[in-house]
């Protein structure tokens, strides 16, 4: 017999697993057109995100990207 928080975790990886395969097979046939699918393709892309940022930290692309728009704001308000 498997520890209950080995078990728990078994379950949930399954049931994530389970789900992430039923997607892609279900949108295997539609290819990059949009359907009524794309808001579990935006949760999936959206966890990823965020798990990449809990193991890899905060991505440098988002303060560039900030940095960026403040310096062309500026460069906008000064004659």
């Amino acid at each position: 017999m498997m520890n209950p928080r080995t078990d728990k975790l078994v379950r949930r990886v399954t049931m994530v697993a389970t789900a992430t395969a039923s997607y892609f097979l279900l949108t295997a046939d539609y290819g990059p057109e949009p359907n009524a699918l794309d808001p579990i393709k935006n949760a999936i892309l959206s966890a990823q995100d965020r798990a990449k940022g809990l193991v890899l930290g905060p991505s440098r692309k988002t303060g560039e990207n900030q940095m960026g728009s403040m310096g062309s704001n500026n460069s906008n308000e000064q004659p």
